[in-house]
């Protein structure tokens, strides 16, 4: 099930609350889903219910589009669609604990651009680390290129209309269940549960928009 355009459902997680034991807690990714994640689609919904015009557009238009929409608008639809988009991604991108790594044409781009996986990581969670606040860290797909950046709050790179890969919320709700205030140990412990076949499968549909 999709849900891209209004009205916008909270999409059920592809795996179980406790799927991620022992480094991402069931508690923490129920209230992630049900509570944090599910507001946003609320209020999104709110909003376009008074919008006709804009129920047909995607989460992606919407997001690209809210800086042409009346200003009382533009910030309630970037922060509840970029919500709802950020969510998704963040949440797919997950998997039970296993010893998958990227692979194929993936791997071998983060082995060329940053010398090897190892490398890589340790730039990613420099990243994560330097996000002031909430926000989020991005691994994006621009110009044959792999991007690491942050954006704050809800932000998206899809709003300059970039390729995502995958993304790690830095939110605190995120992690402080568990983790309290120590973000890198939350940073450490996602690595072992990224969903690595999902971002490979992001990767190369990146690859061939870039061909269209």
């Amino acid at each position: 099930m999709e849900n891209n355009t209004y009205p916008f459902v909270n999409l059920p997680l592809p795996y179980e609350y406790d799927a991620l034991e022992p480094y991402i807690d069931a508690r923490t990714m129920a209230i992630h889903h049900e509570r944090y994640a599910e507001a946003y689609v609320t209020r999104l919904n709110m909003v376009l219910a008074d919008y006709p015009g804009l129920q047909a557009l995607t989460l992606e238009q919407l997001i690209q589009n809210a800086d042409s929409l009346p200003k009382a608008l533009q910030v309630p639809i970037r922060n509840y669609a970029g919500g709802i988009y950020n969510h998704r991604l963040y949440f797919n991108g997950l998997a039970p604990p296993s010893d998958k790594e990227p692979k194929g044409k993936l791997l071998e781009l983060i082995n060329s651009q940053y010398g090897s996986l190892t490398v890589f990581k340790e730039i990613l969670m420099e990243e994560a680390l330097s996000v002031f606040g909430s926000g989020y860290t991005w691994l994006i797909y621009d110009k044959g290129r792999l991007v690491i950046l942050t954006s704050p709050n809800q932000n998206t790179p899809v709003e300059q209309k970039k390729c995502t890969i995958l993304n790690l919320d830095v939110w605190e709700h995120a992690y402080y269940l568990k983790h309290y205030n120590r973000r890198g140990d939350y940073i450490a412990d996602w690595f072992n549960v990224v969903n690595w076949d999902k971002a490979n499968e992001n990767f190369l549909e990146c690859v061939r928009q870039q061909f269209r």
